[in-house]
């Protein structure tokens, strides 16, 4: 009987429930068909009044225009400025006609607007207003500079001086009474503080994550942030960068800047939306961070060397592979430093801009106004520039104009998106070079990776086993000539250990790895016949180049980095 009646209760609880649900769906369902329903009619007023009409569902709202109307204004007419462009202005109302609509835009005539009208529904101009608690509050702070004391920021950064530090100090808030600048200024200042090239905000079901990026790897900061004040930080950071606030379901990209006593940050913004919310990356670009020249790239002196004769060379072009984040701006940036001097010219077209160098001519591509990396470097060789820097070549016209600058006179500076430098031949046929242009217009191909330092405060020594000691010794007699094995001979090999200096990680910055495959008659005349990377490969070591991984290992051999961290990027070891 207790079983039955058990059945029973299941069978009217699931009864309940689907009918529940029944309900909410057909609400649902009735709501879209009310709303589309104000749209229809919106149009057929727009169509009487000969105005055009505008849904204002599927359209981003600026923060820059609703602020030319008043609230009080705004409501008085049923209305709200949407859009604007230089000194036009997108104004849409449930009528246009009605005397209410007159005194606002009369308002903006006044302030030498020219008014575009609209007709657009109630509901959805009625929506846009609720961006005007966004106004009154943040009006210094759509500018794109972060309205933060400089000396609160500042102390904010001393006192935060480890990932520890800035766990603690967002733990110990009390987030119902915490405002939405404070939790920003602790972000970005712990980011700063701490060297994070990157923040992660990533909304979920009931709370939020906060993550930082050191030296390349992401680190969980918090995990618990209330979905109230991720939302409101979501607002805050959109109007920093500059992006529309009513636009949830598009990716944006936007930047802002942080000013501090001796720099000035710039943060670049990019915003997906994801199940639960937006999904914010903020990059950090600090310019102390890519201030390496020559010296701190981590070339041995034999690298070096074979750089330096080569950036010596009058025209050609050097090209620098390897994936995202891998360090290839850095190290091209610091070619230019090198070669900078009042006697030349030299230009770059990126995208984006990443640091300003000064004494160099800076452009960023523009598809919009039809500046991409080919028209540009077409438009920049007009310019007579004797080095040139391409961001990237990523199709056939940008390659072929590159070769073709390196060709008649031009040092051209690029990268290119390939695992290794043998696999830079092939990518470029892939790209419809034809390998005739390639070989008299390369000079040098270049892969690089960025491998964790171990924290020189707390690594420890370890001796090796005999084995590894044996597999050292013949990796060394294997290595070219040129390579100056001395240092080496007693290695110093160390692992990694955690202290408060380095957050408990054990590694604190980065360093670069590299391979340099120097082209020559030999190179021409053999991708004339065969453009394979096996045959590249069997090239470059006859030419006696030092690879990605073997320069790792001679990094451990210093006591710079590991075992696990050359593995970790360039695969398993191959000793032979």
């Amino acid at each position: 009987m207790r079983k039955k009646t058990l059945a029973a209760t299941a069978r009217r609880f699931i009864l309940y429930s689907m009918a529940e649900t029944r309900t909410a769906a057909v609400q649902k369902k009735l709501n879209e068909m009310r709303r589309e329903a104000e749209e229809r009619d919106a149009e057929r007023r727009a169509q009487k009044s000969g105005y055009p009409y505008i849904d204002l569902r599927k359209i981003p709202v600026s923060i820059e225009a609703i602020r030319l109307i008043s609230e009080s204004d705004a409501k008085e007419a049923v209305a709200a400025a949407v859009e604007t462009k230089k000194n036009e202005v997108a104004v849409a109302a449930a009528d246009p006609g009605s005397a209410a609509f007159t005194p606002a835009i009369k308002k903006l005539e006044g302030l030498n607007h020219e008014v575009k009208f609209f007709v657009a529904s109630k509901s959805g101009i009625e929506k846009t207003w609720e961006l005007y608690k966004f106004v009154s509050a943040e009006q210094k702070e759509i500018t794109g500079e972060v309205d933060i004391e400089r000396e609160r920021l500042e102390g904010l950064m001393k006192r935060l001086a480890s990932f520890q530090m800035v766990q603690d100090e967002v733990k110990k808030l009390d987030f119902k009474n915490t405002t939405t600048t404070e939790l920003l200024e602790i972000v970005l200042a712990g980011g700063l503080a701490i060297g994070a090239s990157d923040i992660h905000l990533e909304a979920g079901e009931k709370k939020t994550k906060i993550r930082f990026r050191l030296d390349g790897l992401l680190h969980d900061m918090f995990g618990d942030l209330p979905p109230y004040n991720y939302e409101h930080l979501v607002s805050r950071i959109k109007l920093l960068s500059g992006l529309k606030i009513n636009v949830r379901d598009e990716a944006q990209d936007g930047r802002f800047t942080v000013g501090l006593t001796t720099k000035e940050v710039e943060v670049r913004v990019s915003i997906i939306p994801s199940e639960f919310g937006e999904t914010i990356v903020m990059r950090l670009l600090d310019p102390d961070s890519i201030q390496a020249d020559m010296s701190g790239l981590g070339l041995r002196k034999d690298d070096l060397e074979l750089v330096e004769r080569q950036l010596k060379k009058p025209n050609g072009l050097i090209l620098n592979t390897g994936p995202t984040g891998s360090g290839k701006t850095t190290t091209l940036y610091a070619f230019l430093r090198k070669a900078a001097n009042p006697e030349i010219k030299i230009i770059t077209i990126e995208d984006p801009i990443e640091y300003r160098i000064e004494g160099i001519e800076q452009t960023q591509v523009d598809p919009e106004a039809g500046y991409t990396f080919a028209s540009g470097l077409r438009s920049i060789l007009r310019q007579d520039p004797d080095v040139i820097l391409v961001g990237e070549i990523r199709d056939q016209e940008t390659a072929d104009i590159a070769l073709q600058a390196a060709l008649t006179g031009h040092t051209v500076y690029s990268t290119l998106h390939t695992n290794d430098a043998a696999g830079a031949v092939p990518r470029l046929v892939d790209l419809g070079v034809k390998p005739t242009s390639i070989g008299p217009a390369v000079n040098l191909i270049i892969a690089q990776r960025l491998v964790r330092k171990l924290c020189l405060s707390c690594r420890k020594k370890i001796e090796p086993a005999t084995e590894l000691q044996t597999k050292i010794k013949k990796f060394l007699e294997g290595l070219p000539a040129r390579v100056n094995r001395e240092p080496y001979g007693k290695p110093a090999l160390y692992e990694s250990a955690g202290c408060e200096a380095c957050g408990g990680f054990g590694y604190k910055g980065r360093i670069g790895i590299f391979e340099f495959f120097e082209t020559g008659p030999e190179f021409e005349v053999g991708i004339l016949k065969e453009i394979s990377e096996v045959f590249l490969k069997k090239l470059a070591e006859k030419q006696g180049m030092v690879t990605m991984q073997e320069d790792g290992i001679l990094k451990v051999l210093s006591g710079i980095t590991s075992f696990e961290e050359v593995e970790e990027n360039t695969g398993p070891i191959e000793w032979q």
